[in-house]
């Protein structure tokens, strides 16, 4: 596979790619689907997901945070792949993909989407770059709630209608909370060479077995969602059939270690992906 695509990281790119599934079918169950519209907000979420990866990479990299022989994706700067400089470079281009499709939207739909696009690349690129990297406190998780959760599913909905139907904003929640499930595992991988590096994710100020708690309840907490959801909109029930792709993962975040977890977090990608398909076509007929 090409270093590029796996500097990318693809299986990250479910948490791209599901909100904007939700929110664009939350969306076309009160109206006509906008098919461009629709694209371009993937394209956005797509540029967003493949940039904040190559961004992290060179922040770490240069930090560095990754170690060579660390678990998990290729890291291309602490692998020696590419230089610095030409991952920065890879991360500057995912975001002018991102800006240009949402520029497009925000002159179709609202100017003020623009305002919105700069507040995401900011935060994708501050998460572990910048003088102070949020992600380095703890606030991974709940950036990734916020954006791939509310900001992604609502923005979705809202370049359709011009509005944001409540379905979207519930739905939201079970879409962010697998999101934010997908960053612990990873974190939770992660966990002992993060704090040897200094890199005080959520993982590493909880700790082990509170962070692997934490993970358990995430998932619950997103099932729990769509049952709530489906008080108003039944056919949303649909997503409780994804349950059972929970079991294994949390599983192996509760007992696993190593080359375990990277099944876990391959099982929770898996899950997301499963989850958002189900909500979104429920969302669409209810």
């Amino acid at each position: 596979m090409n270093v590029w695509l796996r500097g990318a990281r693809p299986r990250t790119l479910v948490a791209a790619v599901c909100p904007v599934l939700v929110g664009t079918a939350a969306a076309a169950a009160e109206g006509p689907l906008i098919a461009w519209r629709a694209l371009a907000a993937l394209v956005v979420a797509l540029g967003m997901q493949v940039g904040v990866n190559y961004a992290n990479d060179y922040s770490d990299g240069v930090r560095g945070t990754d170690a060579p022989g660390r678990l998990g994706p290729t890291r291309l700067v602490a692998a020696g792949l590419a230089t610095p400089a030409q991952v920065r470079l890879a991360a500057a281009g995912a975001f002018a993909v991102a800006a240009a499709a949402g520029l497009a939207l925000a002159v179709a739909v609202d100017l003020r989407l623009i305002a919105v696009g700069a507040a995401a690349i900011a935060a994708a690129v501050l998460y572990t770059g910048g003088p102070r990297p949020y992600g380095y406190r703890g606030l991974g998780e709940l950036s990734v709630l916020l954006f791939f959760g509310l900001v992604a599913t609502a923005g979705s909905a809202y370049v359709q209608l011009g509005r944001v139907p409540p379905a979207a904003l519930a739905a939201a929640v079970p879409v962010g909370l697998v999101a934010v499930a997908l960053l612990l595992a990873n974190n939770i991988r992660d966990l002992d060479g993060d704090r040897r590096a200094g890199k005080r994710t959520l993982a590493v100020l909880l700790g082990g077995g509170r962070a692997r708690a934490l993970f358990e309840a995430v998932v619950a907490g997103a099932f729990v969602a769509v049952a709530l959801l489906g008080v108003a909109r039944p056919a949303a029930l649909a997503a409780l059939a994804a349950a059972p792709l929970a079991v294994r993962p949390v599983r192996l975040v509760r007992h696993g270690d190593g080359p375990a977890l990277l099944a876990a977090l391959a099982g929770t990608a898996r899950l997301q992906l499963v989850l958002g398909a189900l909500l979104a076509a429920g969302l669409l007929v209810s």
